[in-house]
């Protein structure tokens, strides 16, 4: 009997202590279900649709040629002193003084020297003297025949050297060819650029970038976008901070900035960063950029 009772007793201690456990875990748990259920909303950079200035461009390149230049073919025994090459000089003073004359500068300029090369003979007894005028350069460029309708007279360019990426120089298209050349299926193109401090030699290469069709658009942030196929997304926050998943077109894209061509109005705000963090209909903590 004695025993009877203890195997009763062992079982019901037993079956008390897998309750304890099991009311102990579901407290646990409802616990931190409580605790780390309701998450504060993330921290989520936004911004405001505004518009910025968006311009189309067409890229090529062209060789710089001085404004001016004059060349003179100088037979070496001729010569009395040494002319002074890669040196200023302004209109009237001596470039060389010769034994039957002397070769005035015609205009502002710099002293250069081109020897022959193609005749050795002639290379050992003479020499070809020019002087050039790069205060102001010359770029022909030949722009493709699809463009034509938009290039103009005073157009705005920018222009790089590949010596120096970091640094923009400013010209204008000046003139432009009054018909497309048939060959290269292009219209050309003169590019007008001030160089009076002669940072840019003559002969150099040149990026040129030429922007049209000017406009102000709204503009929003390129890390505000997800793509989805042919589709563009992006996050607008509501004035209850919810996401709202909205679909937009973009035209072009400008200094990390993409051009919207509809689907949102100005001063909406939208995600500008952080678009992981981000759920549909979602709320957010907005973080201004």
């Amino acid at each position: 009997m004695k025993r009877s009772t203890k195997i009763t007793s062992i079982i019901i201690i037993f079956f008390l202590v897998i309750t304890t456990v099991v009311v102990a875990r579901t407290m646990i748990g409802k616990h931190f279900q409580k605790k780390f259920g309701k998450r504060p909303p993330p921290g989520i950079i936004v911004t405001v649709v505004n518009q910025k200035k968006f311009q189309n461009k067409i890229e090529t390149f062209g060789t710089a040629v001085p404004i001016r230049t004059k060349a003179y073919q100088i037979e070496k025994f001729e010569i009395i002193s040494p002319i002074k090459f890669n040196q200023k000089v302004k209109k009237g003073d001596v470039i060389a003084k010769l034994k039957t004359r002397n070769i005035i500068a015609p205009f502002d300029g710099v002293i250069g020297k081109r020897d022959f090369s193609d005749d050795i003979a002639i290379s050992a007894s003479s020499i070809v003297v020019n002087i050039e005028d790069a205060s102001i350069l010359y770029v022909d460029v030949d722009i493709p025949e699809i463009y034509a309708p938009y290039i103009n007279e005073g157009l705005s360019t920018d222009i790089k050297f590949s010596g120096n990426n970091e640094k923009i120089y400013k010209g204008i298209i000046e003139s432009t060819a009054s018909r497309i050349n048939t060959e290269k299926r292009s219209l050309a193109a003169r590019v007008r650029l001030n160089n009076s401090n002669l940072e840019l030699l003559p002969g150099a290469l040149l990026e040129i970038t030429i922007k049209y069709n000017e406009r102000n658009s709204l503009s929003i942030p390129d890390t505000s976008v997800s793509l989805e196929g042919n589709k563009v997304y992006i996050y607008k926050v509501d004035k209850n901070n919810l996401a709202k998943r909205t679909e937009v077109e973009i035209g072009i894209r400008n200094e990390g900035y993409l051009e919207v061509t509809s689907g949102l109005n100005e001063g909406e705000r939208i995600v500008a960063e952080g678009l992981k963090k981000v759920r549909p209909n979602a709320k957010i903590k907005p973080i201004k950029k």
